[in-house]
């Protein structure tokens, strides 16, 4: 148990300071600070704690045997980054059009866990293959679903240095949702 606290609570830094450093690029940097400190929480921080695996999400693995996770039911509905936060089945408009400063955390949130969990084997490719491969599950609005395909095939074809900053993400995300 104490080994799992120290490797989680490691492993939650180090995405944290990867989310952080793509947020700055982006040009949200305060969203890069405050990103994920729900997960420092303790029905989020003790489960994940017991489920830890290191090289997947403890979140993950506590839904794979229990059906559902405390820690993510906590997580999404404080962290306006996943795009769980904005759907409501119960609404007209189910799947809400996020925020630009959301969608480009989102993003940075995406690439660093994958950096984070892959590491040496992550690519350039590997956020688009992960959300193609997820993507019929996810209840997201259109526009926002665009953005994210035409962001992860961008960063597939020319990287993350040439793709995440303020300019880049803000032309793409208006293209997507008008001004």
């Amino acid at each position: 148990m104490i080994k799992n606290f120290i490797l989680h609570f490691n492993l939650v830094n180090k995405h944290r300071f990867k989310v952080f450093k793509l947020c700055c690029k982006a040009g949200i940097p305060f969203r890069g600070l405050v990103h994920d400190l729900s997960k420092y929480s303790p029905t989020e921080f003790f489960e994940s704690i017991k489920y830890y695996k290191g090289s997947y999400s403890p979140i993950s693995a506590c839904k794979k045997e229990n059906g559902y996770s405390n820690a993510w039911l906590h997580h999404k509905g404080r962290n306006k980054h996943h795009h769980e936060y904005w759907y409501d089945y119960a609404a007209p408009n189910q799947t809400d059009l996020i925020p630009y400063k959301y969608t480009a955390e989102m993003i940075c949130d995406t690439l660093a866990a994958g950096m984070t969990y892959q590491g040496k084997k992550w690519t350039n490719d590997y956020q688009l293959k992960y959300y193609l491969e997820d993507r019929k599950r996810k209840h997201i609005n259109p526009k926002i679903d665009a953005i994210l395909m035409e962001v992860y095939e961008l960063i597939s074809k020319k990287g993350i240095n040439e793709v995440i900053n303020s300019k880049t993400l803000k032309k793409i995300y208006y293209k997507h949702v008008g001004k």
